[in-house]
């Protein structure tokens, strides 16, 4: 996605100093970056005030987590939407999608990207009441498609099926608010009730009949919760 999609978040903040960079590799930034969770976070990290709060959402929830973790100088607060540790199930980890699926994703993608492109924003529409109006503005906000594969969509498909953040929890000291749709097609839910267990800081906040896009089908609801953070820790 591009900055874009945080643009019905950040009018629902109002008064709130927001930022939203790009990703790597994304709407014009430069991609010189590895594939990896550490590298992305890394090139995150210039873009960061002292003390910030900083909202991630899906695979930008992980660099949030990641940058919690190594910039604690930077980083005041979590707001995490549709989060999890690991996106991929393994015998020890059910609360993922299955390794085939997101499998199906990045085979896909190289194959098929428009069409793969348009699969993947279709299952963030699910469980929503508003569906249809749901689904163009994903598709307003998303990297525009060219007819191969982009680079930087395929790394964040490779970054996705490999980071694993469990083991590293613990390390967070940050306050965390989790906001999780309660039918979340790509993040389950019971992935966000382990996070708000095992963050030693964190509370979860459910958004009933809402998937994994919350910050565009929900934006006045993110901003309240947003803005009781802030006023929790006032």
């Amino acid at each position: 996605m591009t900055p874009a999609a945080w643009q019905p978040l950040i009018a629902a903040l109002g008064a709130f100093e927001s930022h939203a960079p790009a990703l790597p590799g994304h709407d014009g930034n430069a991609m010189n970056v590895a594939p990896a969770l550490a590298a992305w976070a890394d090139a995150l990290a210039p873009a960061l005030p002292v003390g910030a709060t900083v909202i991630g959402w899906s695979l930008g929830a992980l660099l949030a987590l990641e940058l919690a973790r190594t910039r604690p100088d930077r980083v005041k607060r979590l707001i995490l939407l549709g989060a999890t540790p690991r996106f991929v199930s393994t015998p020890d980890w059910p609360h993922g999608l299955d390794a085939a699926v997101v499998a199906s994703f990045t085979d896909g993608y190289l194959d098929q990207p428009t069409q793969t492109l348009r699969r993947f924003l279709a299952l963030q529409t699910l469980g929503e009441v508003s569906r249809r109006q749901l689904l163009p503005q994903l598709e307003a906000a998303a990297v525009p498609q060219a007819e191969h594969p982009l680079p930087a969509l395929a790394d964040g498909l490779k970054i996705l099926a490999e980071s694993d953040l469990r083991p590293r929890l613990a390390e967070i000291e940050q306050p965390v608010r989790l906001i999780h749709g309660n039918d979340d097609a790509l993040m389950p839910i019971e992935a966000a009730h382990w996070l708000a267990s095992a963050l030693p800081r964190a509370r979860l906040n459910v958004l009933e009949h809402c998937g994994h896009a919350p910050l565009l089908s929900r934006p006045d609801d993110c901003a309240a919760l947003i803005r009781a953070s802030a006023q929790d820790e006032s």
